[in-house]
């Protein structure tokens, strides 16, 4: 396992949790898996329980004082913020991708310190691409090479393209939102999990629209590479979209590399 380090203690750290996690998942994506319902009818698997238990050994072992709110062990839990800073783990974001077997489903490890997304890592184990977010430096590499930097771009003149997910597309609410703005749409890109997030980081596509309900640890490994990079991730009605919120949900967001003026 490449451990080629970022230049960032906590960030190597979440590396290397998200690393190890990528080989559990790997491991049970390559033989034949039961795939069980939760109580809110999303889907898990043995790789999201087991990738848990790696983080969360891996990140509580190193730093005991910082608390981890994950998706597999939050729900009994009542879903609530355990205190201005703590880590913010899916450790198989994409579930659905994952039993498809369409590649793209990631490991995604955020850092919230008082409110905000400051930290992480959004590691695609299947596709070999990490993408890693610190000191508002953000990085991509492609298997075991080195990081580089990434900076999300300008939207081209003639138009924008969009990422979204293959799940959770709402194309009416999509449309309706861009004949508003009067903006020309130049390709649609799908995209499972919270890679789209670094997609748009580094440059390849410029807007990602989510106008459904996700959860904290869906987005705020994403939203600290995004920002990172020179993009932002606001509500639907422009406010910032914050962490630690009453049941650790988002009512919706907008994900823009460098958003245009309009």
């Amino acid at each position: 396992m490449d451990m080629s380090g970022t230049g960032n203690p906590l960030l190597d750290l979440a590396l290397r949790a998200a690393l190890a996690a990528g080989v559990e998942i790997m491991r049970v994506y390559a033989e034949p898996f039961e795939v069980r319902q939760k109580l809110d009818k999303t889907p898990v698997t043995e790789a999201d329980l087991a990738a848990e238990r790696i983080i969360e050994q891996i990140l509580r072992e190193a730093l005991p004082d910082i608390p981890v709110v994950s998706e597999e062990t939050a729900e009994p839990e009542g879903w609530t913020a355990p205190g201005p800073r703590f880590w913010s783990v899916d450790p198989l974001d994409g579930t659905r991708e994952f039993v498809n077997h369409t590649d793209e489903f990631a490991v995604n490890i955020g850092l919230v310190e008082n409110g905000r997304a400051v930290l992480g890592i959004v590691y695609g184990p299947a596709i070999g691409v990490t993408y890693a977010a610190a000191d508002g430096k953000a990085m991509r590499r492609r298997g075991s090479g080195d990081f580089e930097t990434i900076a999300a771009r300008k939207p081209p003149p003639d138009g924008i393209v969009v990422v979204h997910s293959r799940s959770h597309e709402n194309s009416q609410r999509l449309a309706e939102y861009f004949a508003e703005k009067s903006v020309p749409i130049l390709e649609r890109k799908k995209c499972g999990s919270a890679l789209k997030f670094g997609v748009l980081a580094s440059g390849e596509a410029d807007f990602y629209p989510r106008f459904g309900t996700t959860m904290e640890w869906d987005t705020a490994a994403g939203q600290a590479i995004l920002e990172a990079a020179g993009g932002s991730v606001v509500t639907i009605s422009g406010t910032p979209l914050v962490y630690g919120k009453p049941g650790l949900k988002n009512e919706g967001f907008l994900a823009w590399g460098k958003k245009p003026a309009w």
